[in-house]
């Protein structure tokens, strides 16, 4: 258990796709041994299409509340994790007086994707998956929640 971070912030531009993601992902594998939160540099509302794909795996996120850096309660985290350049900014400077490791997983912003609906679906699931991936690599400990 020694691996495992105590808490996880996962930072992105909005707290509107990414973050709210990485979260969910992390609290749904995770989140019975670790506190996992997310927060972005601008706080927007949660997209109904991060909603969307992330319910075709059975996690809600339609309760999610964004926020940003300044409505943060608590900075103790062990781990951040940033997924744009913007939000690694910010990281950088909030972590520059404590200890605290940080990560930087650029993952593409969905949002930028035009088409039709299908279209944008699929660059959101991509998405999902590529975070997904990417923390079921970092947290290499058994990743199935307690029966």
């Amino acid at each position: 258990m020694g691996d495992l971070p105590e808490a996880v912030l996962f930072v992105c531009s909005q707290n509107a796709v990414r973050s709210p993601m990485g979260e969910a992902l992390l609290k749904h594998l995770l989140g019975h041994r670790i506190y996992v939160d997310s927060v972005g540099v601008r706080a927007k509302e949660i997209d109904g299409f991060a909603i969307e794909v992330m319910d075709e795996i059975g996690i809600d996120l339609s309760r999610h509340r964004s926020k940003s850096f300044d409505d943060l309660e608590d900075s103790s985290y062990d781990l951040i994790i940033s997924l744009s350049p913007e939000a690694q900014h910010r990281a950088v400077e909030m972590t520059r007086t404590m200890a605290c490791e940080v990560e930087f997983w650029n993952t593409f912003d969905p949002t930028l994707v035009e088409g039709n609906r299908e279209t944008r679906l699929d660059a959101y699931r991509a998405v999902r998956d590529q975070l997904r991936k990417r923390i079921e690599a970092r947290f290499t400990l058994d990743l199935k929640p307690d029966q």
